[in-house]
């Protein structure tokens, strides 16, 4: 990954840990939170990474070990959906959005 995001509010940031993920708009919402300890047992999860203020500023879908998707955010200063990096197969999407949180396309 490449850019501000990516270590943004991940190095420094609560991690937790989820199932799953749902919806197509970004950021996606994760559901099914999941103690660490049960993480030994799972073959795969998503470790989330929030910033000072609870927001999510990125995620890792682990499969096997593996990180599957990776997801960086970034945030305009009334809360709307910035930018985001997606990173699935070893290639990077990045895309902008307004104050409002629309999508403008790539960045």
């Amino acid at each position: 990954m490449t850019g501000d995001l990516e270590t943004a509010g991940v190095e420094a940031g609560e991690c937790r840990f989820y199932t799953t993920y749902t919806g197509v708009k970004l950021p996606f919402r994760l559901v099914e939170a999941i103690p660490e300890a049960q993480l030994t047992h799972r073959n795969t999860f998503i470790r989330a990474f929030f910033d000072a203020d609870g927001l999510l500023a990125g995620f890792d879908k682990m499969v096997y070990g593996e990180v599957e998707l990776a997801h960086r955010y970034a945030y305009h200063g009334n809360g709307a959906l910035r930018r985001a990096e997606v990173t699935m197969d070893e290639e990077t999407v990045v895309l902008a959005f307004d104050e409002a949180g629309a999508p403008l396309g790539p960045a």
